[in-house]
C-alpha cells in the first residue's frame, strides 16, 4: 500500500451483506460472530476493509434499512459486545470496518416515528413529512416508492399523509428541520468514537426533498418491463440542491475523527455524480460509481466510454471508485456470463481508484431463482418480479449441506450449483474465479501502479479489445481486454517492445511476449509487465 495514499485510496473494499455471509448458531441467517470467523479467509483473499451492510435494531422489513434503534445491534446478528469483538479482531488482522449509514429513513417502530404519530402536536412531528390529503382525499401528490405503489400512506389517527419513498414502514425523515441533523450526527459519532473506519451511506442524493413538493413529471420513455417507480421522472424527491450542505455538515462529522472515509450511495449520471466530491472535495470521499453496474451493452468500446467519460469529468483531486456488484443489483455473472465475469473482475481490480467487490463475486455466484412463495424482500413483494433476493443468496463456502453457510435452513434458498461452485473447491483449484481474483488483489499490493498509479487508455485497432496503461515512476502494467468470442492479435508496439505477463484471466499464461504480435483469446484479459 502506498504510504503517499490514504487507506481508502489504495485498498479494496468488500461489501458483507451479514444475513447471508455465515450463520454461526444454526438459525439460518447470518450474523455477527460468523463473520468474526471468516476474517482470516478475508485476510487469505487479500482485501483491505469490510463494509457490512446494517445491523442495528429492525423490525426487519428492509432487513436492516428500517431502523429502529441506530445505536443498538439486533438480536438477529449478535450483541453490541459481539461487534466490539468483530471491530477488534478485524482491526488486528489489519481490516478496517465500514457500516452502513441509514439517514434517509427510519422504521416506522423507531421511538422518534411513534412520537411523531401521536399528535400532530408531537415534539418530533417535524421530524418526519407529513401533509393533508388532496382535495380528493388522496395523497398529497404523484410521487411513487421505489418498492412500488405511492409513496405517501395515510395516518388515520392523525389525518394526514406521511412520506416514505421506500416501504410504507420506512417513514421519510426531514433532513430540513436540524434536530433531525443533530441526532443522525450524533449516531456518527456513536460509531466513529468505537473505532468505526467510516461509512457507506445510504441513499445520500435523497435526503433533501422539494419544499414544495410538487408533482413530478411523467418519463415517456417507461415501458411495463422497468421497475414501476420508473414511470415518473424523479425530479423533486432527489438530487436537491440544498442536499450538498447536509453532505458537507455530514463530512465534518467525519473530520473530527482520523482517516474515516464516506461513501454515498448515489445512483447518477457522470456529471451529477462526480458534484457529491463537492467544490473544495468536502463532501464524500466516495461518491460510488455505478456505471459498470448499469452498463446495458457489456462491450470493449462501451466499457472505454464509461472510463472515459469518467475519468474526464472528475474534478481536480477527486479519487476514482468502480462497483460491479451490491445487493441491490443482479450478479455481474449473471448479467454478462461466466467468461465476461472473469474479464470484468481483472478490469475492476486494475482501474484507477478505489474497487469495492460484493461477497460471492471472487466464486462468480450467480443470482439464484427465488420461488414466490420464498420472496422476502419488500420490493418483490410490492412490484412482483422486480425484487432483490437473487442476489442476497447465501455465500457458497463449500459442497455440504448447506453450504457451510449454516446447520440449519436457510433464510434464502441456496444456489443448485453450490456444491461445484464454491470457495473450498475453488481454492483447490489454481485456475478458479478465486485464484484469479487472489492473484490480483496480491498483484494490486505489490505493483503501485495498479494500487495509486495513474491510467491511459490504449487504442488497440481491435473494436473488441479495450486496453490501458497504469504507471508509476519507472512502473509500466499494460492491461489488454478481449471482450470477443474471437481471438485478437493486436499490434501494440506504440507502447513498448516487449513485456512480461503478470496476469492472466485464464491463469495458465505467463513468461515473455512481444507487444507487436499480442495475442489474445477469447474473453481473455492480460495484465503485462512491460521492460
Amino acid at each position: 500500500m502506498s504510504k503517499t495514499h490514504l487507506w481508502w485510496q489504495a485498498g479494496v473494499v468488500y461489501q458483507i451483506y451479514p444475513r447471508s455471509f455465515q450463520d454461526s448458531d444454526g438459525d439460518g441467517v447470518g450474523d455477527l460472530r460468523g463473520i468474526i470467523g471468516r476474517l482470516d479467509y478475508l485476510g487469505w483473499l487479500g482485501v483491505d476493509a469490510i463494509w457490512i451492510s446494517p445491523i442495528y435494531t429492525s423490525p426487519m422489513a428492509d432487513f436492516g434499512y428500517d431502523v429502529a434503534d441506530y445505536t443498538g445491534v439486533d438480536p438477529t446478528f449478535g450483541t453490541m459486545g459481539d461487534f466490539d469483538a468483530l471491530l477488534e479482531a478485524a482491526h488486528a488482522r489489519g481490516l478496517r470496518v465500514l457500516l452502513d449509514l441509514v439517514p434517509n429513513h427510519t422504521s416506522d417502530e423507531h421511538p422518534w416515528f411513534v412520537e411523531a404519530r401521536a399528535s400532530r402536536q408531537s415534539a418530533y412531528r417535524d421530524w418526519y413529512i407529513w401533509r393533508d390529503p388532496a382535495p380528493d382525499g388522496g395523497p398529497p401528490n404523484n410521487w411513487l416508492s421505489y418498492f412500488g405503489g405511492p409513496a405517501w400512506s395515510f395516518d388515520e389517527a392523525t389525518g394526514q399523509y406521511y412520506l416514505h419513498l421506500f416501504d410504507p414502514k420506512q417513514p421519510d425523515l426531514n433532513w430540513r428541520n436540524p434536530d433531525v441533523r443533530a441526532a443522525i450526527y450524533d449516531v456518527m459519532r456513536f460509531w466513529l468514537r468505537k473505532g468505526v473506519d467510516g461509512f457507506r451511506i445510504d441513499v445520500i442524493w435523497m435526503l433533501i426533498k422539494h419544499p414544495d413538493l410538487p408533482d413530478n413529471p411523467p418519463e415517456l420513455t417507461w415501458t411495463p418491463d422497468q421497475k414501476p417507480h420508473y414511470r415518473l421522472k424523479h425530479v423533486y424527491d432527489q438530487h436537491q440542491p440544498e442536499v450538498h450542505e447536509v453532505i458537507r455538515e455530514i463530512r465534518a462529522v467525519a473530520n473530527e475523527f482520523d482517516e474515516r472515509v464516506l461513501i454515498g450511495e448515489i445512483y447518477m449520471p457522470v456529471e451529477d455524480l462526480v458534484a457529491y466530491y463537492g467544490p473544495q472535495l468536502d463532501e464524500v470521499h466516495l461518491p460510488f460509481n455505478f456505471n459498470l453496474v448499469t452498463l446495458k451493452e457489456w462491450g470493449a468500446v462501451a466499457v472505454r466510454e464509461v472510463v472515459e467519460s469518467y475519468e474526464r469529468a472528475l474534478p481536480d483531486g477527486g479519487w476514482p471508485n468502480w462497483v460491479l456488484g451490491n445487493h441491490d443489483q443482479p450478479r455481474i455473472a449473471s448479467r454478462v456470463g461466466h467468461p465476461l465475469a472473469r474479464l470484468a473482475q481483472m478490469l475492476l481490480l486494475t482501474l484507477r481508484g478505489t474497487p469495492t467487490m460484493y461477497y460471492g463475486d471472487e466464486i462468480g455466484m450467480e443470482d439464484v431463482p427465488i420461488p414466490p412463495e420464498r420472496v422476502v424482500d419488500p420490493e418483490g413483494l410490492r412490484s412482483p418480479g422486480h425484487g432483490r433476493d437473487p442476489e442476497r443468496a447465501p455465500m457458497q463456502w463449500d459442497g455440504e449441506l448447506g453450504a457451510g453457510f449454516t446447520t440449519g435452513e436457510p433464510w434464502l434458498p441456496l444456489a443448485d450449483d453450490y456444491a461445484l461452485r464454491n470457495m473450498a473447491a475453488q481454492r483447490e483449484n489454481p485456475r478458479s474465479m478465486l485464484s484469479l481474483t487472489r492473484h490480483l488483489l496480491e498483484l494490486r499490493r505489490m505493483a503501485p501502479a495498479l494500487c495509486v498509479g495513474d491510467y491511459a487508455s490504449v487504442d488497440t485497432g481491435d473494436h473488441h479489445v479495450f486496453a490501458y496503461l497504469r504507471t508509476s515512476g519507472p512502473q509500466r502494467l499494460l492491461v489488454a481486454l478481449n471482450f470477443g468470442a474471437v481471438p485478437a492479435q493486436l499490434d501494440l508496439s506504440a507502447v513498448g517492445t516487449r513485456g512480461t505477463v503478470a496476469g492472466c484471466t485464464y491463469m495458465d499464461h505467463s513468461g515473455p511476449v512481444e507487444l507487436a504480435a499480442l495475442e489474445l483469446r477469447p474473453h481473455e484479459g492480460l495484465v503485462v509487465a512491460l521492460e
